[in-house]
């Protein structure tokens, strides 16, 4: 065998050479036959691992500064084997797990089955996302907030089982946002029913989603004052395919609402039959985590053509809640800062120190590492991150190390992947350098957490979103954030709709505040389609709060409530639209600020807009540029 290729398998044996003929059985084995020698590189060590699924224990876990980068210029490469051939093999890490000894529900439909321990957030049905059994709205009969939760006329929440394991969505929170929050407790006689909230989640959203007029809080959005859905308890499974996760135990353990032992109900679908369907619950919430330091970075690893599957998340389960505040950032109970709507009338508060929905897959200082025509999916929070001065949890345990001790994350990317049925983001690069997110197809993400995009930057230098496909996002499909580290950031010819399919307040290409110190060095916006932002109060091309040094040139937008907005607060700074086709001139198109500058842009009639588009020859030179390419 060369030396330079290990073969993993899941008939294999650890104890074996890891050979065609008898190789090993599990990661951490080549890994450890890796790191024997990397040292003395003299070609790319490849990895082969054959068809079939790996179930994860731990995460996997490669670390610079124990071996795990390549050396002397080579890489270390773990792929499918025949990745690149006709006839590659599919090899799946999965960190989840079956779920057996199904059971029917005497007098119902329902089945049931226990997971222990195990607090789940999703299951998966033969392939399929069981989504969460839900109501719609959130509380019957006339709801009133109160400071320690809700009051209702109606009786009906007092019959609902385990009420200590309901969920309470608020869906627009902000435009942008959705809170998810925790029951405490429900009573009540038979005038009126009590909910009381699950503390601190509840308290802390006060806070945080709360306006403020002439520096005082204001309840003028109807913020928190009644949930759009509540989600999980047997009392909903009304819906054939969907489950709820049911606490066994009386109380709660330490105030933790996650603990106990947890029984799930599943209602099949007509042509399912429980005794023969495939079940798996998330068991890690990380799949891959990838780590370096300042001496030692991570660095020359590729990983392709694999299926990452199955990974959770469970913080949003616990007393604290999910308080989204924007994109991938929420709310964990720091400290927050005012900002300024309506020049100095109205504030809005902002965590000051965000927390951002984690990654199954997740590398913080790291150099030269390539994802490439992988496919991620079933996942519980987000897909990717490649992060600098927030480092990731190295572990699956859901830590928050102290944030700003890590270097960034240079010359790293993403590739050619799939990313599909993701409760979160899709790819996250925050405080990152010289990386590219490059022909990828992103769909269906969001599913939980509904303002996560499918594409977040974040104060990053030279990063390159190019030749994307983005579709059914429920929020904004491509998100750059600004800052004093941003620049030469260029969103290129991707192809990007069915955005904004749930929220509001965003768009298919979003950006905010200040992008670099001049057009030069500033963010490119070229040759994107955009079409389809769905729900009203959005626009197709978004240059929000104080957006500074952005170039938007020959794009086409067709089909938004708007194709751009001219006028924010702060107001925009040395913001240029050049040369763009849509289907509407902007709101105040005739009059624009002092700092936007509009030039060559064309209105084609919203009818038969991509006919008009494709007879024109840089139209028609958008339309052929715009989505994934081979390569």
């Amino acid at each position: 065998m060369p030396e330079n290729q290990l073969y993993v398998a899941p008939w294999g044996r650890d104890s074996w050479p890891g050979t065609p003929q008898r190789p090993l059985a599990s990661l951490p084995a080549a890994q450890r036959a890796v790191r024997a020698r990397t040292a003395t590189m003299t070609a790319d060590l490849v990895v082969n691992l054959r068809a079939g699924t790996y179930r994860l224990t731990e995460p996997f876990t490669l670390d610079g500064e124990a071996g795990d980068s390549g050396g002397n210029g080579y890489r270390v490469i773990y792929q499918s084997f025949g990745h690149g051939t006709a006839r590659p093999e599919e090899a799946v890490l999965s960190g989840g797990r079956p779920v057996t000894g199904w059971r029917p529900v005497p007098g119902g439909r329902a089945w049931r089955a226990d997971v222990g321990d195990l607090p789940t957030r999703q299951l998966y049905v033969n392939g399929r996302r069981a989504p969460r059994a839900t109501v719609r709205p959130g509380l019957p009969g006339n709801v009133t907030k109160t400071e320690t939760g809700f009051v209702t006329d109606s009786t009906l929440p007092q019959t609902w089982r385990d009420p200590a394991s309901i969920e309470l969505v608020f869906q627009g929170v902000n435009p942008w946002s959705e809170a998810r929050l925790g029951v405490a407790a429900i009573s009540g006689d038979e005038r009126s029913t009590t909910i009381t909230m699950a503390q601190p989640g509840f308290g802390r959203s006060g806070e945080l989603y709360a306006a403020r007029l002439d520096g005082r809080p204001s309840d003028q959005w109807g913020i928190l004052a009644a949930p759009t859905s509540a989600e999980n308890s047997v009392s909903f499974l009304t819906e054939p395919g969907t489950f709820a996760l049911e606490r066994l135990d009386a109380q709660r353990r330490g105030g933790d609402r996650a603990a106990g032992q947890h029984v799930l109900y599943y209602l099949p679908l007509p042509d399912e039959d429980p005794a023969t369907a495939e079940f798996v619950v998330p068991v890690l919430e990380r799949l891959v985590v990838g780590r370096g330091t300042g001496s030692r970075p991570l660095h020359d690893v590729t990983l392709r053509g694999l299926t990452l599957c199955h990974a959770g998340w469970t913080e949003p389960s616990g007393a604290g809640g999910f308080l989204h505040y924007h994109g991938n950032a929420y709310h964990d109970g720091g400290p927050l800062a005012l900002v300024d709507l309506a020049e100095g009338l109205a504030q809005l508060a902002v965590p000051e120190s965000p927390a951002q929905v984690p990654a199954a897959v997740a590398f913080t200082h790291t150099q030269r590492i390539t994802l490439r025509d992988n496919r991620f999916t079933r996942l519980g929070a987000g897909a990717v991150a490649f992060r600098g001065a927030q480092p990731e949890p190295s572990s699956g345990a859901g830590e928050h190390p102290p944030r700003g001790q890590a270097g960034p994350s240079e010359d790293n990317a993403v590739l050619g992947n799939v990313i599909d049925d993701v409760s979160g983001g899709g790819v996250a690069i925050d405080s990152g350098t010289r990386t590219r997110v490059e022909r990828n197809l992103i769909h269906d993400v969001g599913r939980e957490y509904h303002g996560c995009p499918a594409v977040w930057v974040a104060e990053s230098r030279e990063v390159t979103v190019a030749h994307n496909e983005i579709h059914d996002v429920p929020y904004s499909g491509i998100i750059v954030m600004g800052g004093d580290r941003a620049g030469r950031v260029q969103v290129v010819e991707n192809l990007v709709y069915r955005t904004m399919t749930v929220l509001a307040d965003g768009g298919g290409i979003y950006l905010a505040g200040p992008q670099g110190a001049s057009y030069a060095s500033g963010t490119l916006v070229r040759g994107n389609v955009i079409r389809d932002t769905i729900t009203p109060y959005n626009f197709g091309l978004y240059t929000d709060f104080g957006s500074a040094w952005v170039t938007v040139q020959g794009n086409a937008v067709y089909r938004a409530d708007t194709p751009a907005v001219l006028r924010v607060t702060p107001p925009l700074d040395n913001v240029a639209f050049l040369g763009n086709f849509w289907d509407d001139e902007p709101v105040g198109h005739d009059t624009p600020p002092p700092g936007v500058t509009l030039a060559g842009n064309t209105v084609l009639p919203r009818d038969g807009f991509e006919q008009a588009l494709a007879a024109d020859p840089a139209g028609a030179d958008i339309l052929a540029g715009a989505g994934r390419r081979a390569g």
